[in-house]
């Protein structure tokens, strides 16, 4: 009993593409009541937004000793060579952390994340305190697994012949099968009638009891996301997925570019430019910052079907080139000319 008290206890925050992740995250790290957090983000594409994002508070808990990025591959598939060594940094901070939030790619599965934690190196100095997944409100309302799938969703629609069991959606149904709590998002974009739905289509993938919460901009309060002290690691074999019989998996069906952005002058053009990116056929989101002429502040650009957000989060540093970035991330073979064109012209 001492020693699971001594351990370290971890948070896995899971979700699909824009389902609202960081957003939670960056919740909690505003909201920490002076609690020691790190966090480990996994990137998915060659920069690091969601780290960016997250260092973007402006907080004291957000600085860049707390936020290890892990680029360029998922979680789920580079446990021993990115996600230990990650481990290892943190845990040899001096003074040590209280607790770790690792918030995983769009594409990861977090049982072979969780199933790492069975490993006599880590079990010793971390637990899973629980599984938390974010879930698209309005996208599960209106009958896709995320805002961003509309393109699929019509090619379901069309063809009979279609197999049911389509990788994204097992993705999706995976997560939940894990979950420890769901955190159904945007619900202010939701009526009684949408939230009956969506909470339909996440009971469909939850093979036991687990709590729903509704949030709206990721606010949860961090008493109900942290401290569930459930020790995944001793139970996770026994939670059913749809990758359980395979001995590997790849999630080649996705692929991502990133576009370098020169200064902008009008952030709402940008915007309406990301919305045409992102409703390409097979483009699943956008995200990205922007520096504009004669503003200080960075703008932070995040797009998901029709819907894009924007808004200043921290000054320019002084060592920064006033350049822009935006990650495109999609399905495998999506129209990268067409992105392109849309956004740069």
């Amino acid at each position: 009993m001492m020693t699971s008290l001594a351990r370290v206890p971890c948070t896995i925050v899971t979700g699909f593409l824009g389902a609202g992740k960081t957003t939670l995250i960056r919740h909690v790290l505003e909201n920490a009541g002076g609690k020691r957090l790190a966090v480990i983000v996994n990137e998915f594409g060659d920069v690091g937004i969601d780290g960016e994002i997250l260092k973007g508070c402006g907080i004291e808990s957000c600085s860049e000793d707390t936020i290890v990025e892990l680029a360029n591959g998922c979680l789920c598939c580079t446990v021993a060579d990115d996600f230990v060594p990650a481990l290892d940094q943190i845990l040899s901070r001096t003074p040590r952390v209280d607790h770790i939030l690792i918030e995983t790619s769009g594409l990861a599965l977090p049982k072979p994340l969780v199933q790492a934690f069975q490993w006599p190196a880590i079990k010793s100095r971390v637990t899973v305190d629980g599984v938390v997944a974010v879930v698209d409100g309005p996208a599960l309302a209106e009958g896709r697994v995320a805002a961003d799938l509309s393109a699929l969703a019509a090619q379901r629609a069309e063809d009979t012949s279609l197999d049911h069991d389509d990788p994204v959606e097992e993705v999706f149904e995976d997560q939940i099968a894990c979950a420890d709590l769901v955190i159904l998002s945007k619900s202010d974009l939701l009526d009684e009638a949408g939230f009956a739905i969506a909470e339909r289509v996440v009971a469909q993938s939850l093979p036991r009891a687990v709590k729903l919460v509704r949030a709206t901009a990721g606010k949860v309060d961090i008493a109900v996301l942290l401290g569930l002290g459930i020790g995944v690691e001793d139970e996770i074999d026994a939670r059913r997925t749809h990758h359980d019989d395979e001995e590997d998996h790849d999630h080649d069906e996705f692929e991502s570019i990133v576009l370098q952005l020169p200064e902008i002058a009008d952030p709402v053009a940008l915007a309406a430019r990301v919305v045409a990116a992102a409703e390409t056929p097979d483009v699943l989101r956008v995200k990205g910052f922007a520096a504009v002429t004669g503003k200080p502040m960075r703008l932070l650009v995040q797009g998901v079907g029709p819907r894009v957000s924007h808004h200043f989060d921290r000054p320019w540093r002084a060592e920064e080139a006033r350049r822009g970035a935006l990650v495109v991330i999609g399905l495998k073979g999506f129209d990268r000319a067409a992105v392109e064109r849309a956004i740069l012209g």
